[in-house]
């Protein structure tokens, strides 16, 4: 496939591969060449291992050619979240406190990817712990966004999200509690999926019973997107909590990809949720001009929208009471090896009472039952991705949005992780851009359970704005 480039949809690449279009180290070379021409600005894959990669990618030739069956991802080249831990690969959390860790074996997720028949290149930049929409750290720096390096690319996965805009990667995987994986997909211009809990199943965790994060698959596109769903969604035995669907129900080709899809949805567009947080005025033009993308496209779009007013509070409660249970030995053991915002959410956590947890989960389920009712009278909530376009690389996050301050790295994060508390699925998908050239995208919200749906009307989408 001579027209075939690091540029091309993860699709068309495994499809090559599996032709014999291109050989799996034909196809890598690709990639390290792109890797090593903007890899040294962007910084955001990590420990790469170019001649173990080469070693993979042969490896994968010689499966294909024996005959045997392989993976819908055979001969990708892939790195994972330097937060999930890949067996025999160095990973750090982005903490110096792990930076020579080297795990025995793999996550779930990083399980499933590996199965698919991808051949492992390294990981992707993280910041500490995954603490923070911005990703830095003081063992490998900073990642910068690959539409204008001196801004953000959005964290925890900033450093998958560069890879994947950059043609580093043709595929990645990412994380969210708060916003870890759509904002940097509305940062860098590409589109995230934080799925309904329960949808990828995590494991091994301190906590197999903690709600409020999940993996969840980013790509250049909502096809590319839904093939790596298809590859880590589904239950699991050690994963108590997972949802019975299996994988292969989300892979592609989505049944209705085309504009016709928004033709019969109610979707509540809103702004701001009521008033519940500030956005930056170009954020917000993107964000109506979407709404007027997906009117035009036939849809009924009203301005409306669910009453998430305990999500602050309850939002907060949790990740404190999480953070605290996860590292507060750690800690307590090393105080000056975390960086000040996380060390003061972690110590955040253990001023919680047992009635403060009670009323956060509380509040959740009131929240779930919300958006049920909401969902009852519209198929679709769209609002911001992200408050604010990038800002710039040398700000840990940012202090004012149109001259409001913003007092904590959490603050600007409402519009994402008012989402995660009521475990709907999640999509970022890009929207438009500021005068200055910088990706904006819109959130698109369903009912949990709804994940499919999601990305034919993402699809949809897509093929409206004409991107």
């Amino acid at each position: 496939m001579s027209d075939l480039t690091v540029d091309s949809p993860a699709r068309d690449q495994a499809a090559a591969v599996r032709s014999r279009a291109i050989s799996a180290r034909e196809l890598l070379e690709l990639h390290l060449d792109r890797i090593a021409e903007r890899n040294p600005t962007l910084n955001a894959i990590v420990s790469l291992d170019a001649d173990r990669a080469r070693a993979g990618a042969a490896a994968a030739d010689q499966h294909l050619a024996s005959g045997q069956p392989v993976g819908p991802l055979h001969g990708l080249p892939f790195a994972f979240k330097d937060t999930h831990a890949v067996a025999g690969w160095r990973t750090t959390y982005g903490s110096p406190l792990y930076a020579g860790y080297v795990p025995a074996t793999d996550e779930l997720i990083v399980e499933r990817i590996r199965r698919a028949g991808v051949v492992t290149i390294g990981k992707t930049n993280v910041p500490e712990f995954a603490a923070g929409s911005h990703t830095f750290n003081t063992i490998f720096g900073t990642t910068l966004n690959p539409v204008d390096p001196t801004r953000s690319a959005g964290g925890s996965s900033g450093g998958a999200a560069a890879a994947l805009r950059s043609g580093m990667v043709p595929l990645a995987e990412g994380s969210d509690m708060g916003g870890s994986l759509r904002n940097p997909a509305s940062f860098c211009g590409v589109v995230g999926l934080r799925p309904s809990f329960g949808r990828v199943p995590e494991w091994p965790l301190y906590n197999q019973w903690e709600t409020t994060s999940t993996g969840g698959p980013m790509a250049r596109d909502i096809g590319d997107l839904a093939l790596l769903l298809s590859v880590i969604a589904g239950p699991d035995p050690r994963a108590p909590l997972a949802l019975g669907d299996p994988g292969a129900a989300f892979a592609p080709p989505l049944s209705e990809s085309g504009v016709g899809a928004l033709a019969r949805l109610r979707v509540a567009w809103s702004l701001d949720l009521g008033g519940a947080f500030e956005v930056d005025a170009e954020v917000a033009a993107v964000v109506e001009e979407a709404g007027r993308v997906i009117a035009g496209a036939g849809a009924a779009v009203f301005s409306d929208w669910p009453d998430l007013s305990p999500a602050d509070d309850t939002f907060r409660a949790l990740r404190a009471w999480h953070f605290w249970a996860k590292f507060g030995p750690l800690l307590a053991q090393h105080p000056d090896s975390f960086k000040p915002s996380l060390a003061a959410n972690i110590r955040a956590g253990e001023s919680l009472t047992g009635a403060d947890v009670a009323r956060a989960y509380a509040q959740r389920t009131a929240l779930g039952e919300t958006m049920r009712t909401f969902f009852q009278t519209y198929d679709l909530l769209a609002l911001p991705v992200s408050q604010v376009p990038p800002f710039p690389a040398d700000q840990e996050f940012p202090t004012a949005i149109n001259g409001r301050p913003m007092d904590t790295y959490l603050d600007w994060m409402r519009s994402a992780y008012f989402i995660t508390v009521t475990g709907c699925p999640a999509l970022a998908i890009p929207a438009g851009h500021t005068a200055a050239g910088l990706p904006v995208g819109v959130q698109l919200v369903a009912p949990h359970g709804a994940d499919r749906r999601l990305l034919e009307i993402g699809a949809a989408f897509e093929a409206a704005r004409g991107w």
